[in-house]
């Protein structure tokens, strides 16, 4: 049985290398730029910038692979990252720090292309549930040793921005030095605006909305942390544990979903996230146990809700489809995160470090009362009908690649 995963175990090790490289400078950033008193406009600023080269290496990456191939694209990639990482520390400069976030995004969509595409042509119909589970497991335990690392050293030096540096390089010696045999070219991405709101009016707003909260408080987190005075143990602690929680409530609540309409379940969900963001808002807790739980179970309710939406998005579409819907959710996501962080650094500017709350209140409570107006205007599909719920990451780790590797797309995969 063991034999039949070794094919995957050197993508598996280069994308724990990678996520954790990807944690660490996505937390080290913020709290470095807040250490050196950026505004928090500019550090908002560096969540929409990541956003906008993430979507935009997922339309030019395939073209850099058709030219390059798969190993050579994956190691300029990760060069790449390990490059601007080491910028980061050398240069400490708002304007710089932005445009070298873009890169970072850009480089990190075309890595995670490359990686996704190739465990989706080493899955078969037999395997391909346990080779994404093993891919979700990775995915959350590496960001959490990326984001916990943070507290392993000092912000203000140049230690930990080497230590991202060396991170990125390990990620591509896996892929550089196996023998497997590459993947076909990867495909051009597309984003049927009008299709994808037609399929599901529900996911197609929602998408785009829980974009907004998760890229605010992505973005952000670590900035409110440092502002209400938490050490930076106790920051990436919280931060990995909003993810962690996220996590471990996706399945309960996805079988749930399962057995009654997913709309209410969606809706249900944004407003506990909307009422959990509001009591953060209106009571300011200071003390580290109580933060940590209440950003908790903030997340163990705003990071189930995209997988939720997404579910419901294929309730409605055909299975040949599966692959074009998720993969335009996740982009319509991608623009929402490009959003999310100017709405939270205006709010927590123009109030207070809580400020960042009342974006992700705003963004979950529209999507609740949307979701609510549109269970009157489109009858539930039976449950009979449905396609079994799936987890998905909500934190901007996936590409439109990761849908391929979904089991319920299996037959028009290996066909």
């Amino acid at each position: 049985m063991f034999a039949a995963y070794r094919p995957i175990l050197a993508l598996l090790r280069g994308t724990a290398f990678l996520l954790a490289a990807s944690g660490l400078h996505g937390l080290l950033l913020p709290l470095r730029g807040q250490a050196e008193g950026f505004s928090t406009g500019v550090l908002g600023l560096l969540g929409t910038a990541w956003a906008g080269g993430f979507i935009a290496g997922c339309y030019f990456a395939p073209r850099l692979v058709r030219r390059a191939g798969h190993v050579r694209a994956f190691g300029t990639l990760a060069a790449i990252g390990a490059i601007v990482a080491l910028l980061t520390g050398l240069f400490i400069d708002e304007t710089m720090w932005v445009i070298l976030r873009a890169f970072t995004g850009f480089t990190m969509a075309g890595c995670f292309m490359i990686i996704e595409s190739w465990l989706n042509e080493r899955a078969n119909n037999e395997n391909r549930g346990t080779v994404f589970g093993l891919y979700m497991m990775v995915t959350y335990a590496s960001i959490m040793a990326g984001q916990m690392a943070v507290a392993a050293g000092d912000v203000r030096t140049e230690s930990l921005f080497m230590v991202t540096g060396i991170l990125f390089c390990c990620s591509l010696i896996p892929t550089a030095v196996s023998s497997q045999a590459t993947p076909r070219p990867l495909q051009e991405v597309s984003l049927d605006l009008k299709g994808l709101y037609k399929n599901s009016p529900v996911s197609f707003g929602a998408c785009f909305l829980i974009g907004i909260a998760n890229g605010a408080w992505g973005t952000l987190g670590a900035v409110y942390g440092a502002r209400i005075q938490l050490t930076t143990a106790e920051i990436a602690l919280m931060m990995s544990l909003v993810v962690v929680a996220g996590a471990a409530m996706q399945m309960p609540i996805g079988r749930v979903s399962d057995r009654m309409d997913r709309r209410y379940v969606l809706a249900s969900a944004a407003f506990g996230a909307a009422l959990v963001g509001l009591a953060v808002f209106v009571f300011q807790p200071h003390g580290a146990t109580a933060v940590i739980a209440m950003t908790a179970c903030y997340g163990a309710l705003a990071y189930t809700l995209y997988s939720i939406a997404v579910a419901h998005a294929n309730d409605h579409a055909r299975s040949e489809d599966f692959v074009k819907i998720s993969g335009g959710l996740l982009l319509l996501y991608g623009f929402g995160t490009m959003v999310g962080p100017v709405i939270g650094a205006s709010l927590m500017s123009a109030l207070r470090p809580e400020g960042l709350f009342l974006a992700t209140v705003f963004a979950h409570a529209a999507l609740a009362g949307y979701t609510l107006l549109r269970i009157k205007r489109r009858a539930p599909v039976p449950v009979e009908n449905r396609e079994a719920f799936q987890t998905m990451p909500s934190d901007r780790v996936v590409t439109p690649e990761a849908a391929k590797l979904d089991p319920r797309v299996q037959s028009n995969n290996d066909s």
